[in-house]
């Protein structure tokens, strides 16, 4: 029997306990999440397909797990995809995708391996949330953008619960940085939950 992980990954603390889960759940990850109607990816992507013509632009997708996000935004159109992941074992399903032009593993103690303006969309996908990525990470990967650049993510059910993210993105807002999307809609349908998908163009 396969072991299920969604209703543990919202329990697991620390950096060391969720990358230690993320790297079990790799080889089931994609099925159990589309069981459970996961549709958070595809709807970040479909925002995103909407805001940027040259579907050529490099995206960085930042903690790209599996690729779904990747997957995503290849459905939309998009050709120039590189990705970063904590975790080898769920950075093995992302490069058996063969979606992406590269794909790194990230140390997260070490100082992001981007340089400024290196990528005019930034993705983040599920990953800046109460447990995982902090609300500071709204401001780290935004700064990386140029002006005029992208920055896509999610805030799931329990991160718009959470005042620091709440905070966060008014704090993006408060910069001058242009909310270009806001939406709220389905994230997990099985368990009834939601997320707001954002993308902001850098001010």
């Amino acid at each position: 029997m396969t072991d299920r992980y969604l209703d543990k990954v919202y329990d697991a603390e620390g950096r060391e306990a969720i990358q230690n889960l993320y790297d079990k759940w790799s080889g089931s990850y994609d099925a159990e999440l589309a069981e459970n109607g996961y549709a958070t990816p595809a709807r970040i992507a479909r925002a995103l397909g909407g805001v940027v013509a040259d579907k050529s632009t490099p995206i960085l997708d930042y903690g790209c797990g599996t690729g779904m996000s990747g997957l995503a935004l290849s459905g939309e159109g998009f050709r120039t995809i590189d990705g970063m992941d904590p975790s080898e074992g769920m950075l093995a399903q992302s490069r058996a995708k063969g979606l992406y032009r590269s794909l790194l593993l990230l140390d997260l103690d070490a100082p992001l391996p981007i340089r400024d303006g290196q990528y005019r969309v930034i993705l983040a996908v599920g990953v800046i949330s109460t447990g995982a990525g902090p609300a500071s990470l709204m401001d780290t990967l935004i700064a990386l953008v140029p002006r005029g650049g992208h920055f896509a993510f999610s805030l799931n059910h329990h991160a718009l619960e959470d005042p620091d993210y709440v905070a966060g993105v008014t704090r993006l807002k408060e910069a001058g940085h242009r909310p270009v999307v806001e939406e709220y809609g389905t994230h997990i349908e099985k368990i009834g939950a939601k997320s707001m998908v954002y993308i902001f163009e850098r001010a």
